[in-house]
C-alpha cells in the first residue's frame, strides 16, 4: 500500500484549501528579510502556502525568488523574520532535518549509477533496509514511467527522462514539501510543455505540496495553483493565475505577465460604476466600467490586453474605446497572428487574433488602415 497520501483527503477540487476561511497554511513565511552585506536580496516578505499547493514564485533575475527558496530549504538563514512548514518553526533547523526536499535545474544525477540507483541513494543514506528501497524505488519510478529504464545509466537518457529520474529521486524520501528550482530551465520548448503536465499529475497524483521557482510566465500561468509575482525582493502580487493576468495590481505585473497596451492618462470623469480617462496617445476616450477610488485628475495608467483589441477595416465608432491606425507589423504564428499597429500620435499597440481560417486573401497585412476597438470590461485602470 502506498505511503504517500491521498490528494482527495488533502483538498477538494471544488473549493480550494486557500479561499477556506478556516484553512490553516501549511507553509507560513513571516516577515522574512535576508541581506548579503548592504544588498538586500529579500525584503520583508509574509506569504502563506496552503498543503497540496503546486505554489510557483515568478521573477525576472534578481528578483529574490531563488533565495527565497533557498531559505526554506535551509541553505541560508534569513536575516530576520523566520518559516514555520506544518506549524514547526524551521529557525536553526538544519537542511537535512526539515521534512523538505529539492530538485535543482542542473538535476545532480550520478553519472556512474543507474536509474534505480540515482534514485535509491538518498534512502541507503538514511540507513532504511534493502527491501524497503526496492520496493519505494520501484513505486515511484512506475510513477514517473521510468520503471523500463531503471537500469539505464543518466547518459542513456533524454533531457526529459533525466529531469524525471531528478523528481524521482526528490519524491522517494517522501516530503512534506518539495521545492523545485526552475525545474524544466534544461528542456526545449515542446518538451518543456509536454512536462509541465506531467509535473502537475504527480503533484495531484501524490498530494505533496510543491513550490516552484521560475522566471517563465507561460510555465508558471500553467502550473501553479497560485502565483507569487517578486520584484526586487519583494512580492508584489499573490494571486491564482488568471487573477494576475486578467487583474494586475501594478503596472510592474500588467508588463511582467505576457503582453499588454498601456495607456498612461488622466481621470476626467469618476462615477460609482465606471471611470472616464483622457490619454495624449488617443483622440478618443478610455472608459472602464469599474470605478476607482482616486483624487480628482488623478495620472493613471490603463492595461489592454492584445487579445481583447477588435480589429478591421471596417469603420466603427472610434469616439469612445478606438482608434484608427496602419499595421506596421504582422506576425503570423500559426494558432494566431500578432499585429502592430501605429496610432496617429505615433503610439504602437499590440493585437492579437486567432486564425480560425486557412486563408489568406482577406487577412490583414503591412501598411492597411484598420479600426480599433475594445470593450469597457476589458481595461484595467493601474493606480502604480
Amino acid at each position: 500500500m502506498s505511503a504517500f497520501p491521498n490528494p482527495s483527503a488533502v483538498q477538494t477540487k471544488s473549493v480550494p484549501t486557500w479561499r477556506q476561511q478556516d484553512a490553516k497554511p501549511f507553509v507560513q513565511i513571516e516577515q522574512i528579510t535576508k541581506q548579503f552585506g548592504q544588498f538586500t536580496a529579500v525584503n520583508s516578505v509574509s506569504l502563506d502556502i496552503y498543503r497540496n499547493e503546486l505554489f510557483c514564485l515568478l521573477g525576472g533575475s534578481g528578483s529574490g525568488k531563488s533565495t527565497l527558496l533557498r531559505m526554506l530549504a535551509g541553505f541560508e538563514e534569513p536575516t530576520s523574520g523566520r518559516i514555520l512548514i506544518d506549524g514547526v518553526d524551521m529557525t536553526g533547523i538544519p537542511p537535512w532535518e526539515r521534512p523538505v526536499n529539492m530538485m535543482f535545474q542542473s538535476y545532480a544525477l550520478f553519472p556512474h549509477l543507474s536509474v534505480e540507483a540515482n534514485v535509491a541513494f538518498g534512502l541507503k543514506r538514511e540507513g532504511i533496509k534493502s527491501p524497503e528501497v526496492n520496493r519505494r524505488v520501484s513505486e515511484i519510478l512506475d510513477m514517473v514511467q521510468l520503471g523500463h529504464l531503471a537500469k539505464r545509466k543518466p547518459h542513456m537518457l533524454s533531457g526529459g527522462q533525466r529531469q524525471r529520474v531528478a523528481l524521482a529521486r526528490a519524491l522517494v524520501k517522501r516530503p512534506k514539501l518539495l521545492l523545485l528550482d526552475e525545474p524544466l530551465g534544461a528542456l526545449d520548448k515542446k518538451l518543456r510543455e509536454e512536462t509541465q503536465f506531467e509535473l502537475m499529475r504527480l503533484q495531484d497524483e501524490l498530494g505533496i505540496t510543491f513550490v516552484v521557482v521560475t522566471h517563465d510566465q507561460e510555465e508558471a500561468m500553467t502550473l501553479a495553483t497560485r502565483i507569487g509575482v517578486m520584484n526586487n525582493g519583494e512580492i508584489v502580487q499573490t494571486a491564482e493565475p488568471h487573477e494576475v493576468y486578467e487583474y494586475p495590481k501594478s503596472r510592474f505585473v500588467a508588463e511582467f505577465i505576457g503582453n499588454v497596451n498601456l495607456f498612461d492618462g488622466v481621470v476626467v470623469e469618476d462615477e460609482r460604476d465606471s471611470v472616464s480617462i483622457q490619454s495624449p496617445d488617443l483622440d478618443a476616450l478610455l472608459q472602464v466600467d469599474h470605478g476607482i477610488s482616486c483624487a480628482p485628475n488623478q495620472e493613471v495608467s490603463v492595461a489592454i490586453r492584445p487579445e481583447k483589441i477588435y480589429i478591421s477595416r471596417e469603420p466603427v465608432d472610434i469616439e469612445v474605446n478606438g482608434a484608427m491606425g496602419i499595421i506596421s507589423d504582422v506576425a503570423y504564428m500559426g494558432s494566431q497572428s500578432v499585429f502592430k499597429v501605429r496610432l496617429a500620435s505615433g503610439k504602437e499597440l499590440r493585437i492579437t487574433q486567432p486564425n480560425v481560417s486557412r486563408e489568406m486573401g482577406s487577412r490583414l497585412t503591412w501598411e492597411d488602415n484598420v479600426y480599433l476597438s475594445w470593450d469597457p470590461d476589458s481595461c484595467v485602470v493601474l493606480m502604480s
